[in-house]
């Protein structure tokens, strides 16, 4: 909540009365306290939640709506200048019809300036028409039909990169869910297609979007080890974002945009595990994931925050805490079926999610619910590791015929990748059938010989299989029938 904390603090003395006083008025005490706790007292979490009387997860959702809250505020602070402008680039022709050709040309030029500072080149594209019109039989037309034809081919410039973020994003799924070198290449060539079109102008905005894909791109698929030496770091790149962001703090595409920098920075330290700098990042991030999840699959690839959350609690002990935290953090979220790979690995948290929770019977439900839902064909890997999970849950629950015939249809299909292919999944198969065998002598030491080779394993593709815990605890779980 440390960034929370740091809003609230660094709110003007009118900002902060606004708020307060709209929260008193909708009869939101609480959030109203919860703000005054944060601005004027350096207290606790827990020393908080014991004042207002609520629990952890009461808490997480008064401070998440607080946060929305703060959100709404300022950006309705932020438009309200931003719509003025608008709102005078579309009564532009009012002007033109009405005034003298002086003090239009004078109006033109001080939106010109505004629309710069706003950096919206769609609308400068008017004002460089207009302003062509009105110098028609001066010496100055040629100079702004060659401001009009470069902001036009910028604005499509800018229309082309928002295309290829969102190409890039869609690609990268199927590359997850396969680890296939043409995807992989596919990924490679439209990174360097961005970099082209960013290197068109001198622009903060194609800056910006460059760096969405080139920090996910060097995390994910060319890990940042590979990269040339001569490479920006992504450190600097974080600091450059950073004071574009500062610089144009009017802009709501970055109000909302830096979101996926936060993303990035916790996916950055992650890369590298220096944790306690990523828990920096994770709290914010955390309190932010429907929002993540539902609008911004065009700017990255949001559903790897859930493996990431599934990664950390593995590391933290704090796996079986997940479903009650679940059953507030993603109440609101509304699933995408169409979406196939956010989609999967959505349910696989969730079903990931009661499995740490003991709840095997619901873990089956949710995975049996996705393989009749959505259609798998196109990534048979994932296919295999959606039932090998599935495969887990039959065994925790002693259901032997239902896990006899799920195991022998992985394993045909198995033998039509070959020996090589999906070793995870197979060592997966071999520690339940191991689990399941008659033969009761040394169950456990046999297992825990498979074990360390399955976690030595790295793949190239989504493998929720080596999110299974495999400790003390599920190894007796497993021989003990």
């Amino acid at each position: 909540m440390a960034k929370l904390k740091n809003i609230v603090k660094q709110l003007s003395e009118k900002d902060f009365k606004t708020i307060h006083d709209s929260l008193i008025e909708s009869n939101a005490e609480k959030s109203a306290y919860l703000l005054k706790s944060l601005r004027e007292r350096q207290l606790s979490d827990n020393k908080i939640m014991a004042e207002l009387e609520v629990n952890a997860n009461a808490y997480y959702t008064l401070r998440s709506r607080l946060n929305l809250k703060i959100e709404e505020y300022l950006m309705q602070q932020l438009e309200s200048p931003r719509t003025d402008v608008l709102r005078k680039v579309a009564n532009i022709n009012e002007v033109l019809f009405t005034k003298k050709r002086t003090i239009s040309i004078a109006t033109l030029k001080k939106l010109e300036k505004e629309l710069i500072d706003y950096d919206l080149a769609n609308e400068l594209t008017v004002i460089y028409k207009s302003l062509k019109r009105l110098n028609v039989n001066s010496p100055d037309y040629f100079q702004y039909s060659q401001l009009y034809n470069r902001h036009v081919a910028y604005m499509l410039a800018l229309d082309k990169a928002e295309d290829l973020l969102s190409d890039y994003f869609k690609k990268y799924g199927n590359f997850l869910f396969t680890g296939d070198e043409i995807e992989k290449l596919g990924l490679n060539l439209l990174m360097k297609e961005m970099q082209n079109v960013a290197n068109l102008y001198e622009s903060h905005r194609l800056y910006v979007y460059r760096s969405c894909m080139f920090i996910f791109h060097r995390l994910f698929v060319e890990h940042d080890e590979t990269a040339q030496p001569d490479a920006e770091s992504i450190e600097d790149i974080f600091d450059k974002v950073q004071k574009i962001f500062d610089s144009y703090t009017l802009d709501s595409i970055y109000f909302h945009i830096n979101l996926v920098f936060e993303f990035l920075k916790l996916e950055y330290y992650n890369h590298y595990k220096v944790y306690r700098q990523a828990e920096k990042f994770y709290e914010e991030v955390n309190d932010a994931v429907v929002n993540l999840l539902t609008n911004y699959p065009t700017f990255t690839f949001p559903a790897q925050f859930l493996i990431s959350k599934l990664e950390r609690t593995i590391r933290l002990g704090t796996e079986a805490e997940l479903y009650e935290e679940s059953e507030t953090s993603l109440v609101d979220y509304e699933a995408d079926a169409t979406d196939i790979p956010k989609h999967v690995i959505y349910i696989i948290y969730r079903s990931m999610v009661c499995y740490y929770a003991g709840k095997y019977d619901e873990a089956a439900k949710i995975i049996n619910g996705l393989l009749n839902e959505v259609s798998l064909k196109k990534y048979p890997v994932t296919l295999l590791e959606v039932k090998s999970l599935l495969a887990l849950q039959y065994v925790l629950l002693q259901d032997y015929e239902l896990f006899n015939q799920l195991s022998n249809s992985i394993q045909r299909q198995i033998r039509m990748f070959g020996k090589d292919g999906c070793e995870n999944i197979q060592l997966f198969i071999k520690i339940l059938k191991i689990a399941v065998s008659e033969a009761k002598k040394e169950k456990a030491k046999k297992i825990s010989a498979v074990i360390p080779k399955l976690k030595d394993l790295k793949v190239n593709y989504f493998a929720p299989t080596l999110l299974v815990k495999f400790d003390d605890a599920l190894v007796k779980k497993l021989t003990e029938f």
